[in-house]
């Protein structure tokens, strides 16, 4: 299973560009498209899931365009939309029971046993008969991922699934997502939350403004700012002079002022020691620096 997008963009009113020739090769286990609000993520994940026809370009599964493929490519995507809706006076083995019958799994026996084992892969099975609408948030959420599981599908899409949840329910949740990796499917997890990432991604892209900065993996990703992370300590009054002039990552009180790391091309002075940069301070370092370089 492969999915190649080649030259890609979606054209809104007033020459919007949502994407702008955007171009990914996409193989099977957790990929991770990370970018800013408004990077286009959204956007790009309706069109893989044949929701968006794009302006310009084409996605290939397999070899085969999905302009001209759509209902067959339709049949093996799972998707978890950002704003994911379920029918509130469904019980939540009702609700995935029937996420199967559109499915196209009419076999009653064969389907119930499906909407048992998601709901036991997603940590649901106790609270089968519990109305979805009074499911806590990060149960709704696993199970708009176990939704996106029926029928088996070979890619699965998820658009900013942990937004919302606490640690304890991100972790959880990215742990069903690894999970999943290891049967050969693709699994496309767009979010703004660098951790979602880090923790569970061998391949990566980052968008922004619509375009592909940067396509990899995340280790390779984090070399590039190695060398400008840096950490130091700061009086209170030198706190403000600091974050004015580079962009604080952290910041950590103690009795004399706070320990700060940030990111910067050079330190100006600054009585500062370099530290091994992780892909938090990585994303940082490109939005504050390469990108603005690249666009000069």
């Amino acid at each position: 299973m492969k999915i190649e997008i080649k030259d890609l963009s979606q054209v809104y009113k007033n020459d919007f560009r949502a994407l702008d020739k955007v171009n990914l090769e996409i193989n099977p286990g957790m990929f991770g498209l990370l970018g800013p609000n408004g990077a286009g993520k959204s956007t790009l994940m309706r069109v893989l899931v044949t929701l968006l026809k794009p302006s310009h370009g084409e996605v290939y599964v397999n070899g085969d365009a999905l302009s001209k493929n759509r209902g067959e490519i339709r049949s093996y995507l799972g998707y978890l939309p950002q704003d994911f809706r379920f029918f509130s006076k469904l019980r939540t083995w009702e609700f995935l029971d029937y996420a199967a019958s559109l499915a196209g799994i009419h076999n009653k026996k064969k389907r119930l046993a499906e909407v048992d084992d998601l709901l036991e892969q997603v940590g649901l099975f106790d609270v089968r008969n519990r109305f979805a609408n009074k499911l806590s948030g990060g149960m709704k959420r696993r199970l708009g991922i176990a939704q996106a599981l029926v029928g088996d599908p070979k890619i699965v899409v998820v658009d900013e699934p942990t937004t919302g949840l606490d640690p304890e329910e991100r972790i959880r949740f990215r742990n069903i997502l690894s999970n999943l990796s290891q049967k050969e499917v693709i699994i496309i997890l767009s979010t703004h939350i660098v951790g979602d990432i880090s923790s569970t991604c061998s391949q990566m892209a980052l968008l922004n403004g619509g375009q592909v900065h940067f396509t990899g993996s995340p280790e390779q990703f984090v070399k590039q700012s190695k060398g400008h992370v840096f950490k130091t300590s700061v009086t209170f009054d030198e706190m403000k002079t600091i974050s004015e002039a580079y962009p604080v990552i952290t910041s950590v009180p103690d009795a004399g002022g706070y320990e700060v790391e940030f990111v910067a091309d050079n330190v100006n002075g600054w009585k500062a020691s370099a530290i091994d940069p992780n892909l938090e301070h990585a994303y940082v370092y490109f939005m504050e620096y390469l990108a603005n370089t690249k666009k000069a």
